[in-house]
């Protein structure tokens, strides 16, 4: 099933708005062309109308806010939500300040993104109007693990319902869920965690599985999830004793690159509660 989600990336090319942040804008563009996708990269307020309409889909992240960008965002947002066009939100650094918590919580209540990507800390202050974050990191004590995994489903399905989204949890243990059912993925490696943007990189991927699956939004998000843990393994397997973070950042991009259905199929690692 997550193969098929693949697949039609490939072959639909789906071209994604990306209001992204100037840390990592590089590596979402060239993601999105390794997955399948198409990338457009605009937020200037004059500009982003016109940029949308011509899109499938619609990528808001905000980890550098500017007001010029934040009014793009509302502009962009607000025109793909005319168009039917589906919106992710990444919430970068929601909780490390009053700006970013105010946006963020501003754009999910006036766009009902269709999906909403970030860590545990992140989403956690939008489920709860508040909250704190170590930068744009997730606090140690948020973190879903085995232990509080039954309890962490519970939640991520009740904000799910709440939001009218779909919520995607990424970190040691992703959770998304449409409010219905929640995807456990296993992939990935702590190794992901030393470079900077993978998170920013899974949400304009995401913003392509959503928009080429448009049935099956729910399965489309957990694919691109998958895809990103599972690229991190096999571009690790690889890596050599004297490479670096840098070296590994290729990597993982060269495996999105060459993945197909069947290395998806068969290296995804999920369970569906």
């Amino acid at each position: 099933m997550l193969g098929e989600c693949l697949k039609s990336v490939r072959e639909q090319v789906p071209l994604v708005h990306n209001i992204t942040n100037y840390v990592t804008v590089n590596d979402v563009a060239n993601v999105l062309l390794a997955c399948g996708g198409s990338p457009i990269m605009s937020d200037e307020p004059q500009d982003v109308e016109d940029i949308t309409t011509i899109c499938g889909g619609l990528n808001i992240n905000i980890g550098t806010l500017n007001e010029r960008s934040i009014e793009g965002m509302f502009a962009a947002g607000r025109r793909a939500k005319e168009l039917g066009h589906p919106i992710l939100l990444d919430p970068v650094g929601a909780g490390a300040s009053k700006l970013r918590t105010e946006t963020a919580l501003k754009l999910m209540e006036e766009l009902h993104p269709t999906v909403i990507r970030g860590n545990i800390s992140e989403i956690k202050t939008l489920a709860f109007g508040s909250g704190t974050t170590k930068g744009v990191d997730a606090d140690v004590a948020d973190a879903v693990t085995e232990e509080n995994l039954d309890a962490s489903v519970a939640f991520v399905k009740d904000f799910a319902k709440k939001s009218g989204s779909i919520i995607a949890i990424t970190g040691a243990i992703d959770l998304v869920s449409d409010g219905e059912h929640c995807y456990v993925i296993r992939n990935g490696r702590p190794e992901m965690g030393k470079i900077t943007g993978t998170g920013c990189q899974l949400s304009g991927m995401m913003t392509a599985y959503i928009t080429a699956n448009p049935d099956q939004r729910l399965e489309a998000a957990a694919a691109a999830v998958c895809v990103m843990g599972l690229a991190g393994e096999i571009g690790w397997s690889h890596m050599q004793e004297w490479e670096g973070n840098s070296t590994y950042r290729n990597r993982i991009i060269d495996a999105i690159y060459q993945m197909d259905e069947a290395i998806l199929d068969e290296g995804a690692k999920y369970e569906c509660r």
